[in-house]
């Protein structure tokens, strides 16, 4: 597996700190998040999950804990909007470059809104995906807002 992802790159040239964890990506498993969650031994509401959305119609990131959901409510007002509905998977992978269950919010083809819960940056560090399934990165939640240029808000249901 390789450690250099556009994911990686980006988080480099941002100069920000991170470390790599690796794992035994299950493609079966039910619910990737919470795979990795007990794949690397960490609690569920520190790994964070990548999610593609779309706000009126318009595409969203939206990141949030990987033993939540989002509310869709919440989503459209967070950004603004009336409605939101989760992007099809094909369509998430074209608009981010990468593989669902490898999506992650660093590195995207195309730089898209993007949201964090506000309960993930009260932890000291958190996992988010590397840019490859079985690759998550460790870093400070508020540094991934700052290099997102993310919007705070509760998104969860």
């Amino acid at each position: 597996m390789s450690k250099a992802t556009r994911a990686t790159q980006a988080l480099e040239k941002a100069g920000i700190a991170f470390t790599l964890h690796s794992y035994a990506y299950d493609p079966n498993a039910e619910r990737v998040g919470l795979q990795a969650a007990e794949a690397i031994g960490e609690a569920p509401e520190r790994v964070l999950k990548t999610l593609m959305a779309r706000v009126d119609g318009k595409p969203v990131c939206v990141i949030v804990p990987s033993d939540r959901e989002v509310s869709m409510k919440k989503l459209a007002a967070a950004f603004g909007g009336k409605s939101a509905e989760m992007m099809k998977p094909s369509d998430a992978e074209r608009l981010t470059g990468y593989k669902v269950g490898g999506i992650s919010p660093f590195g995207q083809m195309r730089k898209v809104p993007t949201a964090i819960e506000q309960q993930s940056l009260a932890h000291e560090r958190v996992y988010m995906n590397g840019g490859q399934r079985g690759l998550q990165v460790r870093l400070a939640p508020g540094d991934a807002q700052v290099v997102l240029d993310a919007l705070v808000a509760p998104v969860i249901a």
